[in-house]
This record gives structure tokens, sequence and C-alpha cells, in this order.
């Protein structure tokens, strides 16, 4: 039987199917790494990198709360970011997934 299992230790190739799923759903750039392992990042619904972290999902990792906040660089700077924590049923953070908002007019804080 197939499935997925998300885990801290999940790698970006194990993260890929959901992230491009959620790509697929919102049509926006998105990234996704585990606790223990740098993750996946998807762009026009590629991946472009499996060794993929950035300053914000680190922080979501961290503090276990959704973040928004603005690229501070690459080819999104300035644009609006959010990243969520997935946390297991303990509560713990295990993974984290984000977004770059390319419309600016999506209001992706409403959840």
């Amino acid at each position: 039987m197939a499935g997925l299992y998300l885990s801290e230790d999940s790698t970006a190739e194990a993260l890929e199917p959901i992230a491009i799923a959620i790509y697929g759903v919102v049509g926006l750039p998105t990234t996704m790494r585990s606790k223990n392992h740098k993750g996946v990042r998807i762009e026009d619904g590629k991946v472009v990198d499996y060794d993929y972290t950035g300053p914000y999902l680190e922080e979501a990792l961290s503090t276990g709360e959704i973040f928004h906040g603005f690229a501070a660089s690459g080819p999104y700077k300035n644009m609006p970011v959010i990243v969520s924590p997935i946390k297991d049923s303990d509560g713990e953070t295990i993974a984290v997934l984000g977004t770059v908002n390319l419309s600016g007019y999506i209001d992706l804080k409403r959840f």
C-alpha cells in the first residue's frame, strides 16, 4: 500500500509530493522542509531545489508560529512571504511550509 509519512526527519524528496500538491492548489512558489533536513522549493510546478531553507522557514521552525514577512533578497525580494509550522499530535513543530504571495493581493492572513 502506497502512502506518505511526514516526520521531523522527512527528506526533501519525501516532502516533494506534498509541496507539489500545495503548489497545484495555490499556484505560488512553495517551500517545505522538515525540522532535521533541508527541504524542497517548487516554482512553476517543478522542483528547483532539493536542499532549501531560508530565514523565515527557520524562524517558523524555532518559534512554532505562523510567520508573515517580506523576502529580503533573491528573485522575490520585497514580496510577501508566509510560513506555517506543521505540528505533530503532541504539538511539536516537525516541518514548515512556506509560500511567496506573487500577486500581492491574496489575503494569506485570513486563516
